[in-house]
């Protein structure tokens, strides 16, 4: 966990209670670390948890997702973009548990880590299909299959018209097969939607996958095929929610 940008507030995306505000806006870090490190990076990430917890602080939570890349994202949600220029969780933890504690684990951090980046996304809550009432974190189900929807600025409106579409035909076919959709905002790579889709594991996901093809039919396969070809790229990431590396306080 690389230091904190003071411009980023801290981090979050699918655990424990939820602050849930109107701007369904949320800051990720994220943390791409050395394959030859992972290990050591989890450990100091533990240690962070922990330190965290001890001095129980507040205004501050996240849920870790860790992707087969060794990608590492901690999701946390803002009111507003205002909130960025607030206080740090590397300055709040600090303040509680020393500057110099605190700023050791940075420094070992650093020797973990290839790179960091900070971005916000925001979650679409029209084109998110969960008819049994929204959830990040559906009970038993920690992995995450991420399909990245690109889009050029030229098809924005008519990527959302058919992404419509695809939730329409989830909805009336009755799909058992829920997920949750965000967009790209301030600081990412690209304009995307993400399509967030959970399973106990990747075994799981397959089942599920092929019991939705089958009951959305060929309509499926069309009403999928039409979005897919008005995309400007696609990409899958695959990863687990990691409740040990996730944080709220008491």
């Amino acid at each position: 966990m690389k230091k904190f940008k003071t411009t980023m507030l801290l981090v979050l995306l699918l655990l424990a209670p939820i602050f849930t505000y109107a701007q369904d806006m949320y800051v990720i870090q994220e943390d791409i670390v050395k394959l030859s490190k992972v290990k050591e990076y989890e450990a100091l990430v533990k240690e962070f948890v922990t330190l965290t917890k001890k001095h129980n602080l507040q205004d501050v939570s996240w849920i870790t997702l860790s992707t087969n890349t060794s990608h590492y994202l901690y999701i946390s949600p803002i009111k507003n973009m205002a909130a960025l220029d607030e206080e740090s969780y590397g300055a709040k933890l600090a303040a509680k548990a020393g500057k110099d504690v605190v700023s050791n684990l940075y420094k070992r951090a650093d020797q973990y880590t290839e790179t960091e980046l900070s971005y916000i996304v925001h979650l679409d809550k029209e084109l998110t299909y969960m008819p049994n009432g929204f959830t990040q974190t559906p009970a038993g189900k920690n992995f995450r299959k991420q399909h990245l929807l690109y889009v050029s600025p030229e098809n924005r409106a008519i990527v959302k018209e058919k992404m419509k579409a695809v939730k329409a035909l989830f909805e009336r076919k009755g799909s058992k097969e829920y997920y949750r959709v965000y967009r790209s905002g301030f600081g990412t790579v690209g304009d995307y939607y993400l399509v967030a889709i959970a399973a106990v594991d990747e075994l799981d996901y397959a089942r599920q996958s092929k019991e939705n093809d089958a009951l959305l039919g060929e309509e499926g396969k069309k009403v999928l095929g039409d979005l897919f070809s008005s995309l400007l790229k696609y990409e899958v990431v695959l990863g687990n929610i990691r409740p040990e590396f996730s944080y709220s306080p008491k």
